[in-house]
């Protein structure tokens, strides 16, 4: 008879273990099923969590995460990352390179920070530093982009402290809450990175 007990603590550590890319105070890590089953899948149902993006248009199940998060690891097109804190490895946010393009070397950038408690400490900012220079040195990407709603202040003034450049607007090209919004669109080239 195995002791499961054992089994369960030694994959515990080695999820907690799993650091992919590590920063100061944040580190970024696979996605993984168990993720489902903590606060993640609420996120997507929270209306002031999604108040600037297009998610909270449908309700979002722990089906949907699960199925999101098996997605997630087995396509090349995405890169797609739990945002972690170092001191209690707890579960923040996601950020991913999404719909990358290995011929024009060229990806979206998104991010989610779920945990309210977490906002406005500057967690978003590392790891979308931490993600940038991934992409433009690992990946050799040459062009990251981003989009957001005219109203998501917060990921305008992300984008731009990343150094992106607003590079142009659709207008009223979202519906949400009533009312048609405008997408402001952002880019980063390589040479223009600071590293």
């Amino acid at each position: 008879m195995h002791d499961t007990t054992c089994i369960d603590d030694v994959r515990k550590n080695d999820i907690l273990n799993i650091r992919f890319i590590s920063g100061n105070r944040i580190y970024l890590r696979p996605l993984i099923e168990a993720d489902v089953d903590g606060p993640y899948p609420t996120w997507l149902n929270d209306e002031e969590v999604c108040q600037g993006t297009s998610h909270h248009t449908y309700p979002y199940t722990r089906r949907d995460a699960l199925d999101y998060v098996q997605q997630a690891n087995h396509t090349s097109r995405a890169l797609i990352l739990a945002i972690v804190l170092q001191e209690k490895h707890l579960h923040i946010g996601n950020i991913a390179l999404q719909q990358i393009n290995w011929v024009y070397r060229t990806a979206d950038l998104a991010i989610l920070l779920g945990d309210k408690s977490q906002w406005r400490k500057g967690y978003g900012l590392e790891a979308g530093r931490l993600l940038l220079v991934h992409g433009f040195i690992k990946l050799n990407l040459n062009r990251i982009t981003c989009a957001t709603y005219e109203n998501n202040t917060g990921m305008i003034k992300l984008a731009l402290s990343l150094g992106m450049k607003q590079e142009g607007i659709r207008r009223q090209a979202a519906y949400k809450s009533g009312q048609y919004l405008d997408i402001i669109e952002f880019g980063l080239l390589r040479k223009e990175a600071e590293f």
